[in-house]
């Protein structure tokens, strides 16, 4: 692999191999006039143009011109659900006048809908949408990916997700971490048998999972009416037990203990949290989970926010991501996260920049991987076509990416 060395950049980035807790999300590391080399996929140096040019032999390099651009770390998104069939495109109408979400599903709409027409789609089928999909995710600027199972409800179809994921992973330059989402919800073949349901994914699915390593992270939706607090409890324990790492779906529609629940647990991260108690923000900051916050659902479902500003006040740890799905938000669009947590959820702009990449990268546990600009580090980096970071919520919604490296090469360019 042919080095490669970015110079005559503004370099904006967290730095560190942790997630940034509290105040310390606003830390961003600038370097003007700045230069990054890449060797075999990583980063082994950053530091001022000349300085780089003087101590490397660039003879044999390819060079990149930021030309002043502002350069930032990949972004991570860690929070999807992208391996599906069909779409909601009605029930998107539906919400728009009036019925909620909860109506949706009991009757027998929403997750369902998708599991019917993801089990009838072939694993070809789901590997070309998955592959589509990932296409639009680069052109963002997204680097690292985390997708879910979860709409399938039974054996072969929620293997076949993790399955078509897995080999994404080796054909995509986006990286992908899989997570097992069966306890999704409850499928009508166990309608009224929630013990039963929850109990067969331990039994069999779980096991079959670990064994054949298909998924890194075990979720479940725990929701009133969804996943109790104790199904999940016991569901996510067994899940550890096989030496999967835990997420939660925690807080979404009602404030159900789901975010005391990831602090017991000592989850790797709660999303969602719309409705997260006072203790269960202080619970997830005492027990460092990461408080994977979702707006882009807020803002389809014409809901309140997630209260960013109170959990990092309180020292949480806040990572952004998309929740891309096929029912309540079909969207990935970074650039309208970015102006929704900024306009509308108090946050600042580097602690933006930080919680699409450090924080996202801590949440899918690839934070001593990606997610900064240092040394040691994957050489994952977006070229904006501005000068500085200022310009990600300037431009309101709107995508300012110019090129995309991965790994230390050239994956997307912006025409």
């Amino acid at each position: 692999m042919d080095d490669l060395i970015i110079i005559n950049a503004t370099i904006a980035t967290p730095v560190g191999k942790e997630a940034k807790y509290g105040k310390e999300m606003k830390d961003i590391k600038i370097i003007n006039k700045g230069a990054i080399i890449i060797k075999n996929g990583n980063i082994v140096d950053v530091g001022k143009t000349d300085y780089i040019l003087d101590k490397y032999n660039t003879r044999s390099s390819n060079i990149i011109d930021a030309k002043s651009k502002c350069v930032i770390p990949g972004f991570v998104d860690s929070h999807t659900h992208f391996i599906f069939g069909g779409y909601r495109e009605k029930e998107f109408m539906s919400r728009i006048n009036g019925i909620s979400y909860m109506e949706i599903m009991k009757n027998h709409g929403g997750i369902e809908n998708t599991v019917s027409k993801t089990r009838e789609s072939s694993f070809t089928e789901l590997y070309k949408l998955g592959y589509q999909r990932l296409n639009n995710m680069l052109s963002f600027g997204i680097t690292t990916v985390e997708g879910k199972s979860g709409y399938g409800l039974d054996f072969d179809t929620e293997i076949k997700q993790l399955k078509v994921m897995k080999e994404l992973n080796e054909n995509h330059p986006i990286d992908i971490v899989e997570t097992y989402l069966g306890a999704h919800s409850i499928p009508k073949e166990y309608e009224g048998k929630d013990a039963d349901y929850i109990n067969y994914i331990i039994k069999y699915v779980i096991p079959y999972i670990a064994k054949y390593k298909l998924a890194e992270f075990c979720d479940v939706f725990c929701e009133k009416d969804v996943i109790s607090i104790n199904l999940s409890e016991k569901l996510l324990i067994n899940a550890r037990k096989n030496s999967l790492k835990l997420k939660i779906h925690a807080d979404e529609i009602t404030s159900s203990g789901g975010a005391e629940l990831a602090g017991s647990l000592n989850a790797v991260s709660a999303d969602h949290l719309l409705n997260a108690s006072d203790d269960g923000i202080r619970s997830l900051s005492k027990n460092k989970v990461i408080a994977t916050l979702l707006p882009l659902t807020a803002f389809c479902l014409n809901k309140p926010y997630a209260n960013a500003r109170k959990m990092i006040d309180e020292g949480c740890a806040v990572a952004l991501a998309s929740d891309f799905n096929p029912g309540s938000c079909f969207t990935n669009s970074i650039p309208l996260i970015i102006a929704i947590s900024c306009i509308y959820m108090n946050m600042s702009v580097e602690e933006v920049l930080t919680a699409l990449t450090l924080n996202g990268a801590a949440a899918v546990d690839r934070e001593k991987l990606v997610g900064s600009i240092e040394k040691g580090k994957q050489g994952d980096l977006v070229i904006l076509k501005y000068p500085n970071y200022n310009f990600l919520p300037y431009c309101t919604g709107i995508n300012i990416v110019d090129t995309v490296i991965k790994k230390g090469a050239v994956v997307y360019k912006n025409k």
